[in-house]
């Protein structure tokens, strides 16, 4: 991206839409807040149609411990997932997702237990694909609940990207994996000419 960030100010909506659609996603230095673009490569997919739930873990889905709720408290989730002592996601983080939560384009998906929000994602939709930013858990496997929903609503309508930017050993439990940079372009083309609907 070639428009400077300013340390901070949030992102105009327009301009944040713009970079993902060209693969690129920002992040706050956890120690001077100055923002800055970045992208992968490889780029870290997590393949719709290879996702695996761990056998534990679909246990727990099937039980129904946590309340799976989309969009109704996503300030939440995304302060929840800032919470942490080294982070990326700086308060003008936060109001830029909460700017495009406004416009329909941030969404989260929240583990909810007696009432009270204990983990959950967020990220962004845009065409037929799904950019997600951050998971948090304040209880044991809230966030990957979250995941397991996010991956059948999605599945359900239709997307074909799933984007994690990274590979982390939490996401390859599920499947994650990487790709080329060129070759996730031409995923996220194909994606962006989609009209895919995540709300309600």
């Amino acid at each position: 991206m070639s428009r400077a960030l300013q340390k901070g100010k949030p992102i105009d909506p327009l301009t944040l839409l713009q970079a993902y659609a060209q693969g690129y996603f920002p992040m706050a230095d956890s120690r001077t807040g100055k923002l800055a673009w970045y992208t992968a490569d490889p780029r870290g997919v997590l393949d719709l149609g290879a996702f695996h739930v761990p056998r534990r873990l679909g246990r727990t889905v099937r039980q129904g411990k946590y309340e799976v709720r989309v969009n109704t408290d996503f300030e939440g989730v995304v302060r929840g997932c800032a919470g942490r002592e080294d982070t990326w996601i700086s308060e003008a983080i936060v109001q830029s997702y909460l700017a495009l939560h406004r416009l329909t384009y941030a969404h989260s998906v929240e583990s909810w237990l007696g009432g009270e929000l204990v983990g959950g994602l967020y990220g962004v939709s845009l065409g037929g694909a799904f950019f997600g930013e951050s998971m948090f858990a304040r209880a044991t496997d809230a966030s990957k609940v979250a995941l397991v929903a996010l991956v059948e609503r999605l599945r359900a309508r239709g997307y074909a990207l799933l984007d994690t930017q990274m590979v982390t050993s939490h996401m390859e439990q599920f499947g994650a994996t990487t790709i080329p940079l060129h070759a996730y372009l031409e995923r996220l083309d194909t994606a962006l000419r989609l009209r895919c609907l995540f709300a309600p």
